[in-house]
């Protein structure tokens, strides 16, 4: 006919993407037995979804700024700039988006860990392997442990970042550690002055 518009029906127009949430995207949940595909899977899905929080989860956020107070305890500064906040939310989004992917009755093992990256090596620890080797991580961590020194040149913000990640791998394997044994342990561990 005469009306050419009656076939064809006009275009529809694209719809506008949300911004992806941690509530509006699907997690895919660990399951026994499957962790070599699940670590695929969250690979290409964070890549494509939120690749500044999946570089965190792989390459780690930069050191935390520690000090000493009077009585030798250590604490975690503040962020300050505008560069250290963001960089605090991604860390906090990328562990939350890996806590949520892991079954209930294993979180209780990374509750402690404070860094993205060690989570997702705890996960790859755990779920991905068998008994003796997991046996044989926990004897070398242990070794870690006692043989744990910071060298003049490594200093102390590099030092006290390996330390903790040496704690939450101890944690996650299953070996507990006092705080007071941890803090009498890097104290000693530093280098006499």
């Amino acid at each position: 006919g005469d009306d050419e518009n009656a076939t064809n029906p006009p275009p529809v127009p694209p719809t506008p993407q949300a911004p992806h949430t941690l509530s509006t995207i699907k997690l895919l949940i660990l399951k026994k037995g499957e962790y070599d595909t699940w670590a695929i899977k969250m690979e290409h899905y964070l890549g494509h979804i939120d690749y500044p929080i999946w570089e965190v989860i792989q390459k780690g956020n930069g050191h935390v700024q520690v000090s000493t107070n009077t009585h030798g305890q250590i604490r975690v500064l503040p962020p300050k700039t505008a560069e250290e906040i963001l960089a605090r939310e991604r860390e906090r989004k990328a562990m939350t988006t890996l806590l949520m992917a892991i079954p209930e009755d294993h979180l209780a093992k990374f509750h402690k860990i404070t860094d993205a990256k060690e989570i997702w090596e705890a996960i790859k620890s755990i779920f991905c392997r068998n008994d003796e080797s997991k046996k044989m991580q926990k004897y070398i961590l242990k070794q870690q442990f006692e043989s744990f020194s910071v060298s003049n040149s490594e200093g102390l913000h590099k030092g006290y970042d390996r330390f903790q990640s040496l704690l939450s791998q101890l944690e996650t394997h299953g070996v507990g550690v006092s705080t007071e044994d941890a803090n009498q342990k890097f104290l000693r561990s530093l280098p006499s002055s």
